[in-house]
């Protein structure tokens, strides 16, 4: 495998650990850059961000000089880190970054968005909300002290990803790979198959083993998946 950096968006309320924990998975050559948002872990006192574009366009400019002399360089994210990975693709370009391929996880097409909305609702509401339309819902809510700090950034989040639809007129110069888990009864394959018209570059689908959330169970077989071929 040529030398490769992958860059690992968050979904909704992660944060960059849970892709940091990949790097004990990771065959030889693969460097994982696992991207940190505001409002979460070391970040935590940071504003989160409530719009997709404006959190990539934030994004962009640290991370470009850490893809100095890199070989390939493939992007991931899964649900609304696939809406992230995407805008932020598109500004890598914009940048002249050569990105390899685009890996987007568990996630509909950018234009289609009819999903239920949850944010409207109150606490409870929302976090019942949060365990249907995601099917995750992040292990301290259920304290009552870490509720309170956790629900800030899962409702920037929620709002990110509801307020989000591609704005970008023409196809994205970049293959993509869409992954989708074989059970995900959230993102059904037509769906995860909408990303073929957001490229000129080449397209591929995939399914592994597992449901929406198949990514928190075998890292080493999703990394095969996302880095197992050339662009």
């Amino acid at each position: 495998m040529k030398p490769t950096v992958l860059i690992c968006l968050p979904f909704a309320g992660a944060g960059a650990s849970f892709f940091r924990k990949w790097r004990r998975s990771a065959p030889a050559g693969l460097t994982i850059l696992a991207v940190q948002l505001p409002g979460r872990e070391e970040r935590f006192a940071e504003p989160a961000h409530t719009d997709v574009g404006s959190a990539a366009a934030a994004l962009c400019p640290a991370l470009v000089p850490q893809l100095d002399g890199a070989g390939r360089v493939v992007l991931f994210g899964h649900s609304l880190g696939a809406e992230l990975a995407y805008e932020l693709t598109w500004r890598l370009v914009e940048r002249g970054v050569a990105v390899d391929r685009l890996v987007v996880s568990g996630a509909p097409g950018p234009r289609d968005r009819g999903f239920e909305r949850v944010g409207h609702l109150d606490d409870d509401g929302f976090i019942d909300g949060l365990r249907r339309v995601t099917g995750y819902v992040h292990g301290a809510l259920d304290h009552p002290g870490m509720r309170e700090i956790v629900l800030p950034v899962l409702r920037a989040d929620n709002r990110m990803h509801e307020s989000y639809v591609s704005e970008h007129d023409g196809p994205l110069p970049v293959p993509i790979t869409s992954v989708r888990g074989r059970r995900d009864e959230l993102v059904s394959a037509a769906e995860a198959r909408q990303w073929s018209a957001e490229t000129d570059a080449g397209f591929r689908y995939a399914e592994v083993d597992g449901g929406h959330m198949y990514l928190t169970d075998s890292p080493g077989s999703v990394l095969a998946t996302v880095v197992g071929h050339d662009a």
